[in-house]
């Protein structure tokens, strides 16, 4: 007994710090080492993802325990030694009409609420709070802040200074995304070269960026927290090196960062446009 005890106190301790790491990460949005599932979602078209994720996962997972029923009362019902006088019966009607018209009844069942999601992931709410142009380059994001007048480039922070200030190195980025909570965020997407995709698991949202075509997406951020994502395109050998940072605030703190943020990307400043950056997100 007392040699079992130390060898269930490292089991323990090895199954709750993996634990308790993963609800970290969760809280700041980043995927974990042996993570089943998805992130954490953080906005309504991520809770709406995960929630038909779920619905699919119990209908897929009855039918696999009824064909694996059918499966285990056929191999000892109608064996060779079970049953050593085989049926001659060839068709049976009712049982094709089942097997044709169940799976038909179970993909309506599943395509039904998949329509209604992808309607509601790829229609851009009419009120727009925020809108934001993010354009690819090889390897790093351009972010302009269409209303409020100034731009900044988003590159991969590097090891050392992510390491420092505590970020996922390969997620992390020099400078954020800066979103407010509980607003409806416009992204306008485009690429300067080749194809690339502007994705974060959490929110929900993943959409191509195009040379010479301008797409959008759209997201609302549930509460604070920064955001990660990366390119999911295969864009070129510094594909992995294109990680996406969304920082979510508010109200007052992203008031704050964007007078900031204007003093210090903006090029060209007057009084006038002061007060033009100070966007009204209370609407």
């Amino acid at each position: 007994m007392k040699n079992i005890l130390p060898g269930l106190t490292a089991l323990v301790a090895t199954i709750m710090v993996p634990g308790t790491q993963a609800w970290a990460n969760a809280e700041t949005g980043q995927p974990f080492d042996w993570q089943l599932g998805f992130q954490r979602a953080a906005s309504p078209v991520m809770e709406a993802i995960a929630t038909l994720h779920n619905q699919v996962l119990i209908l897929i997972t009855i039918i696999t325990l009824f064909v694996l029923g059918l499966l285990i009362y056929v191999a000892i019902k109608f064996n060779a030694k079970a049953n050593p006088n085989p049926s001659k019966v060839t068709h049976n009607t009712l049982i094709e009409v089942l097997w044709t018209a169940i799976p038909i009844v179970i993909l309506v069942v599943m395509a039904v609420p998949s329509f209604k999601l992808l309607y509601y992931q790829d229609t851009v709410p009419e009120k727009v709070d925020l809108t934001i142009k993010a354009t690819a380059y090889q390897w790093f994001w351009s972010y302009e802040y269409t209303d409020a007048g100034f731009e900044f480039d988003a590159f991969k922070m590097e090891q050392e200074d992510a390491e420092e200030e505590g970020e996922p190195y390969l997620l992390a980025t020099d400078t954020k995304v800066v979103v407010p909570v509980g607003k409806v965020v416009r992204v306008q997407l485009i690429a300067a070269d080749v194809i690339h995709a502007w994705a974060v698991p959490a929110l929900g949202v993943k959409m191509d960026a195009y040379p010479g075509r301008l797409n959008e997406l759209w997201f609302q951020v549930d509460e604070p927290g920064v955001y990660y994502g990366q390119c999911s395109e295969l864009c070129g050998q510094g594909h992995a090196f294109m990680p996406i940072a969304v920082e979510a605030m508010d109200e007052a703190d992203y008031q704050e960062w964007l007078a900031e943020a204007y003093d210090e990307y903006a090029r060209v400043r007057s009084d006038v446009d002061v007060a033009a950056a100070q966007i009204d997100t209370t609407r």
